[in-house]
């Protein structure tokens, strides 16, 4: 089937216990594509009934596979990635028609998603808790690892499949069922995503689609465990404090306004093509972007003027064609982004690049990459998520004070920055309140080591072995085999110990 063949016959479908099944839901949500801004397809608002079948179902299912043993797991996980692997030229046309960004990135995030898989799927065999030293003699003392029970997942449209795949694997392997609530822009292409979840067990990898209600009800729902978010800090907040008065696990990603520091010892050209990318890569919708550029003074003007050579130089369009940029996932993103711009020239910033839409366009969503200069550090496009494609340049007398703007956010998930001086590169890994830092190598993930940030970017972490425990109880146990008597401590207490004083 085509992709748009396969976004009618997904239309108003929900994947429950192993089954695509037309929900009970009314078609609440058109998919229009955002490059033509066609509707390639419509969604359905998962009723509430649906919702608890879909947690029975998930309970269920979990059960049998907490059971499983860690090697049975791992050849599933792994049948899941060849699955993956298998449907990736049709989820990478789909991903691209439905959110907008270019083919070449569909196709990397499916893979990405793969060997996300096939990590968790090994990681998950290597440790189960530990023994560790008795503090009485005769007995046995060990700490076990148990899975949390039925994961709730609700995802961004920047990233659907791979960061669905960062904390499904991890739950999957931990032996934890999980139910995904994806985002009304790209539902569609994660139910398409589930025919390779159909390695498993029926039951135990769910979706359903809609709005708020249904992530609400799964959120508050008593038989669901943990719940896994990413997107803005308003709904992580909520989501927080739901599952606070629950004391219900949670693991939020709630946004990012990425510092990027240039210093002098950094070649020019280098630093250039990085921050290009780092800015607009993915139309700029991703939570690690840098969105914020701090350069110094010494190397600042070159910066500026090979930067705005750069930002003419990407091809906008259709993702589906040779280019470098698509559009903006959604209308509504757009109308943010370009208040946002607005707002920035209003409080004196410079447009050195960009800062319209692109001419050639009559439809779409389209932007075009955009280049700020005179920026300080008191404005808005400096405080906010921009989430779109423009890099915001303040300029910067030291070291010092790169650090000190850095670090002067709410965000705290990731940071980069460009120098060869060693002292230079140290101190930003030291000094840096994020948590992340990239040097000389911006937007780089590492399945084995663990994503995520500090302050308002959320709490928790994704990947490495860190992200596997977000999904594991920990259990303490002591064991005496002998039932040796333990007249150290229990009654009668011994005479010798009583009080010899006078009363």
């Amino acid at each position: 089937m085509t992709a748009l063949q396969e976004f009618g016959k997904l239309s108003g479908h929900i994947y429950v216990g192993g089954e695509f099944k037309k929900s009970g839901g009314k078609l609440a949500f058109d998919v229009i594509d955002p490059a033509t801004e066609d509707r390639v397809g419509q969604l359905a608002d998962t009723t509430s009934e649906e919702i608890d079948k879909v947690v029975a179902i998930a309970n269920k299912a979990q059960k049998a596979w907490r059971k499983a043993n860690t090697l049975h797991r791992a050849e599933l996980m792994h049948e899941v990635a060849r699955r993956m692997k298998a449907l990736k030229p049709v989820l990478g046309e789909m991903l691209t028609r439905e959110m907008g960004k270019p083919f070449k990135e569909s196709m990397d995030e499916v893979e990405w998603s793969i060997t996300a898989v096939d990590y968790y799927a090994e990681i998950g065999r290597h440790e189960n808790g530990r023994i560790v030293g008795p503090a009485t003699d005769h007995q046995f003392h060990f700490v076990a690892k148990e899975p949390v029970g039925t994961v709730v997942i609700i995802l961004p449209f920047n990233y659907p499949l791979v960061l669905l795949c960062w904390e499904a694997s991890a739950a999957l392997a931990a032996g934890n069922a999980v139910i995904i609530k994806p985002s009304d822009l790209t539902s569609l292409t994660t139910l398409k995503f589930m025919e390779a979840f159909a390695a498993l067990p029926a039951g135990l990898v769910q979706c359903v689609t809609g709005g708020a209600e249904p992530a609400q009800r799964l959120v508050n729902h008593p038989d669901t465990h943990m719940v896994c978010f990413t997107g803005g800090i308003k709904t992580g907040q909520a989501i927080a404090t739901a599952c606070a008065n629950q004391f219900k696990r949670c693991l939020i990603e709630s946004s990012g306004n990425d510092p990027l520091i240039v210093m002098p010892s950094a070649p020019m050209d280098f630093a250039v093509r990085g921050s290009a990318f780092a800015a607009f890569m993915n139309c700029g919708q991703i939570c690690a972007s840098s969105e914020r550029l701090y350069v110094h003074k010494d190397v600042h003007d070159e910066f500026v003027e090979k930067l705005v050579e750069e930002t003419k130089k990407i091809r906008i369009g259709n993702g589906l064609d040779k280019v470098e940029l698509g559009p903006m996932a959604a209308r509504r993103e757009r109308d943010r982004y370009e208040a946002l711009l607005k707002k920035a020239v209003a409080e004196g910033a410079q447009v050195a690049a960009g800062g319209d839409r692109p001419s050639q366009f009559n439809k779409g969503w389209f932007v075009n990459p955009t280049v700020l200069v005179g920026v300080t550090p008191d404005m808005t496009i400096l405080q906010q998520e921009s989430f779109g494609p423009v890099a915001p340049i303040c300029m910067v007398d030291s070291f010092d004070q790169a650090i000190e703007y850095a670090n002067k956010s709410i965000y705290g998930l990731g940071s980069t920055i460009f120098t060869t001086d060693l002292n230079e590169a140290m101190r930003a890994v030291d000094e840096l309140e994020h948590g992340m830092v990239w040097v000389n190598s911006p937007l780089l993930d590492n399945d084995a080591g663990p994503f995520g940030g500090r302050k308002m970017s959320g709490m928790g972490r994704q990947l490495g072995s860190e992200g596997l425990d977000s999904f594991r109880h920990t259990k303490f146990v002591m064991i005496d085999p002998g039932c040796h008597s333990q007249d150290f401590w229990w009654f009668p207490y011994a005479e010798k110990e009583a009080f010899k004083g006078e009363r």
